[in-house]
Formats: C-alpha cells, structure tokens, sequence
C-alpha cells in the first residue's frame, strides 16, 4: 500500500485535491505479450501539487522515465490514467503542448542544425501567429532569462559548454510560459560548480514563473538543493513520499543504500563554511 508522509492539501467536494495539477491515478504499466510481458508499474499513485518541486527517485529498470513519459502524454498505461489540470495526458491535444508543459531533456537534446536562437524558438514559430521580430524578441528574453547574453543567440550547439547547452533547452522548455516543467536528469554532466549554478538557475526560474515541477534525479546535491517532496519508486509503486528529511527514515533497502550510504550522507551535510 503506497504510504504518504505529507497528506495536508485540502480536498474539493468530489474528494479531488483542488491544488494538484498532475494526478497519476492508480496505474499499471505492461510491457510485451503473453509469456514474455512484464510490468514496470502495478496501480502506482502520485499526486503533484501546483508550484511545488516533486523529484522521482528509483533504482534501474523502476518506470521513471517511463512515468515521465505517461505525464507528457506520449504513451499511456496499461490502466489507470495520467491527468494534467484534470484532463487525461493521452487525450491532450499535441496542438499547444508546449504551452501546457516544457520538458529539459538530459543531455539537451537541442536541434544540431539550428543555431542557439532558432532552438529557443521553435515551438513559438511552430505556432504561425507571430511576426518573426516578435519571436525573436521572446527568444532572446528567454536567453537573457537563463542567464545568457543576446550574443549567445547565433551560436551552434556544438560551438557551446554543456552548462550552455543546459540553459539553452531550458529557454527552450520555457518560451510558451508553460505551467509544468519536467527535468530528466538536469544536471548531468555537470561539474560540482556547473550543478550548483544551474540549480540556483531552476530555483530562480521557478519562483520568478510559479511552475509546477516534476524531476527525475540520481544526483543527491540536486535533490537536497531543489525538491519540495520526494516520490520513491520501487516494488512498482510509490512506496513512500514526502519531504526528503522525512522520506529518509522510510525503512526500505532502497532508501537506506540510496540516501543513508556513504554518499548520502555526505550530501545531506551541511556545505564548510570558508574562513575569513
């Protein structure tokens, strides 16, 4: 039975919490036929509430980028349903999906033939109903919002540092003032420095927009630094959620290898302050 730790948001008449945005309700996920199917997910649950930072954590082979993928709409369970604001992922229109949700791939995935500018701004050109300098416009507002300069605009993904690379999908996840965010592993590939700048960037960028963000992370600094509750997937479920100070003393093997080993622990400590 999947077991909550943090159970304070009210709930309308019909029992529905009136504060979530993102309902994953009862799922199970199948893959393959016959002898050869297996599950990844058997009636999960989660629920994410508007402007909070939920991260996803789970050992290999867990479902999270399967569940990633159930949120944006581009598969759909076995049984149960992902609803978005109420309204079932699969069953969204694919016109405007870059206005209901943005998504911050792992490694980028920016389009190589396409300079900075152009990535920003595809999804707002895909839409037809602007004039090309008011596009251009938002693009480089996007930039400047991520912390780039407007002479960033006409480089090649090639021609950037991974630490651009990340901001410039970022822009581009954003540039239709999405209200969810999802994040794949933000800040792989990253050095200590890099992953510290960009997750000051994201808290930032979440406040200043009042997103609502769902993160799939292994990096624990990340998940200390930028997580409002934590989702823990194991046994094919949701085992426990929570802040992540109270989802550490879940008794679990996963959760004791995961956040209580050696490198848990040392991210859980406080940062040495540096002498004067």
């Amino acid at each position: 039975m999947n077991r909550t730790l943090d159970q304070h948001a009210q709930t309308g008449s019909d029992g529905q919490s009136e504060d979530i945005l993102v309902d994953v309700d009862h799922i199970s996920t199948v893959f393959g036929q016959g002898a050869s199917a297996f599950s990844v997910h058997e009636n999960l649950d989660l629920k994410v509430r508007r402007g909070e930072i939920m991260t996803i954590v789970g050992g290999s082979g867990t479902g999270k980028t399967v569940l990633l993928r159930h949120i944006l709409g581009l598969t759909k369970p076995s049984a149960g349903v992902v609803r978005i604001n109420g309204i079932p992922a699969h069953a969204l229109p694919a016109e405007g999906a870059s206005a209901r949700m943005g998504m911050l791939f792992q490694h980028g995935a920016l389009f190589s033939a396409f300079n900075v500018l152009d990535n920003v701004a595809f999804a707002l050109r895909e839409q037809d109903s602007l004039p090309d300098a008011v596009v251009r416009d938002a693009a480089i507002v996007k930039l400047q919002m991520v912390g780039l300069k407007p002479e960033h605009a006409l480089r090649m993904p090639s021609d950037l540092s991974g630490g651009m690379i990340k901001r410039v999908a970022l822009a581009r996840a954003l540039i239709m003032d999405p209200p969810l965010l999802l994040l794949d592993e933000p800040t792989a590939g990253l050095d200590p420095r890099g992953s510290d700048e960009f997750c000051e960037l994201l808290l930032e960028v979440h406040q200043e927009l009042g997103l609502t963000v769902v993160m799939v992370t292994h990096d624990l600094d990340t998940l200390y630094a930028l997580s409002t509750r934590v989702a823990v997937l194991a046994e094919k479920k949701v085992i426990v959620e929570g802040p992540p100070k109270e989802v550490i003393t879940f008794k679990h093997p996963f959760i004791e290898q995961f956040f209580l080993g050696e490198r848990g622990l040392r991210a859980l400590e406080p940062a040495p302050v540096a002498k004067p």
